[in-house]
């Protein structure tokens, strides 16, 4: 479809002061992050009984929603069902309330406080989850008012994800969700910019092992925190490849360190030592895991072992790639500026996707710079605009 024709479908359809009050109502439904993730009722509920519906009322299609308890909406792509179609991803996880006054009320503040323009909605989630989520609602209504036949589908997808720091539930909504997508948005705020790639991250828990004894003998023993320090010699001394012209080099941080027992005068047995590994576009987890293995090998007296946790892929596309094109089309016949790419630090669910053949970016609005602050908000004005974008890329792209 043509820009022109994209916007006056765009401009007819859309509704700001409804994606405001989509917003406000997310933000005053709970959906804290938690440890459980499918098994946590109020992330559930607040798909199933908030999202869901409205998201109903808004395009007059059924959402589904998976056994994991994500939400999947899809619409168009009925002619030729096997065209792959563009996949939004909003998450509805948040950030816990922490110290924040007020975490769900849902206000609406002025933004000159915080060098913001016009009014914004305060609340946990605004600016890194609900407002982009929000703004997806706005644009797949957008989408269903405008008339414009789908020739390829257009999939919505709510994750229950969206602070594990896991693709547990990205990985089972593409295995069950049924989804035929070639290009993907995560919404995540990037005060509408388009985000490229970012880094990926493997966390590793390494165990030393000694021989405990009273302290007042320490040679009778083998202390662990001894052990742990020519640990954290040896991973000072690691090489971790070349770098990214973007994104700078890889890291490994300890995050955590503890040991045991916990008794006086005694020498230490054990000693745990959490680690962070950054990983570039190009590194493999497993591959990376094997070099902490090796560089830990030969630490005689003391026993290591290097055990896995999570983890999530790098990712990066080119800056020509049709779904970065389509939204940097669309900033443009929207009326606002489109500013330059950029890469993220972050761990995100575009490195899965993207490794499962879907050419994704990330895009929404809300500055991260308030993310999990005491002073969290998204701008109406950005929230509204990003509805307008993503359904005007969205026409580009399927119609």
């Amino acid at each position: 479809m043509k820009l022109s024709e994209a916007l006056k479908l765009v401009q007819g359809a859309a509704g700001d002061e409804e994606v405001d009050a989509i917003l406000v109502e997310m933000l005053r439904a709970p959906s804290p992050q938690t440890e459980k993730l499918e098994a946590d009722p109020n992330l559930r509920a607040y798909v199933r009984d908030v999202v869901a519906p409205r998201l109903e009322t808004l395009t007059g299609a059924k959402p589904e929603i998976d056994g994991m308890g994500n939400l999947l909406l899809r619409m168009g792509g009925e002619r030729v069902p096997a065209q792959p179609g563009l996949l939004l991803m909003g998450y509805a996880m948040t950030f816990p309330p922490a110290s924040m006054a007020e975490p769900y009320a849902g206000k609406i503040v002025s933004g000159d406080a915080f060098n913001l323009s016009g009014p914004c909605a305060v609340g946990r989630g605004a600016c890194e989850q609900k407002g982009p989520l929000a703004a997806m609602l706005g644009a797949s209504a957008i989408l269903a008012r405008s008339g414009a036949e789908l020739q390829r589908p257009f999939f919505l997808i709510v994750s229950l994800a969206g602070e594990t720091g896991r693709h547990d539930a990205a990985k089972f909504i593409l295995e069950y969700g049924s989804i035929q997508a070639r290009h993907g948005v995560v919404g995540l705020g990037t005060c509408n910019r388009v985000c490229l790639g970012n880094k990926g991250r493997l966390d590793v828990e390494v165990i030393v092992r000694g021989r405990s004894c009273h302290s007042s003998t320490p040679s009778a023993g083998v202390d662990a925190v001894k052990g742990a320090r020519k640990v954290m010699d040896r991973l000072d001394g690691l090489r971790l490849g070349a770098g990214h012209p973007k994104l700078g080099v890889a890291t490994l941080t300890p995050t955590r360190i503890e040991s045991g027992p916990a008794i006086s005068h005694t020498i230490q047995d054990v000693c745990r030592v959490v680690l962070d590994r950054r990983l570039l576009p190009g590194e493999d987890p497993d591959r990376a895991l094997e070099e902490l293995r090796t560089a830990l090998r030969g630490l005689d007296p003391w026993s290591i072992e290097v055990i896995p946790g999570a983890f999530m892929y790098p990712s990066e596309v080119s800056p020509d790639c049709p779904v970065a094109t389509a939204l940097k089309a669309a900033c443009e016949v929207i009326g606002c500026r489109p500013s330059e790419p950029f890469y993220s630090p972050a761990a995100l669910d575009a490195g899965y996707l993207n490794r499962m053949g879907i050419e994704t970016v990330m895009f929404g609005p809300g500055d991260l710079r308030f993310a999990h602050t005491d002073s969290e908000l998204v701008s109406l004005a950005e929230v509204r605009e990003s509805a307008r974008i993503y359904a005007a890329a969205a026409l580009q792209l399927l119609a």
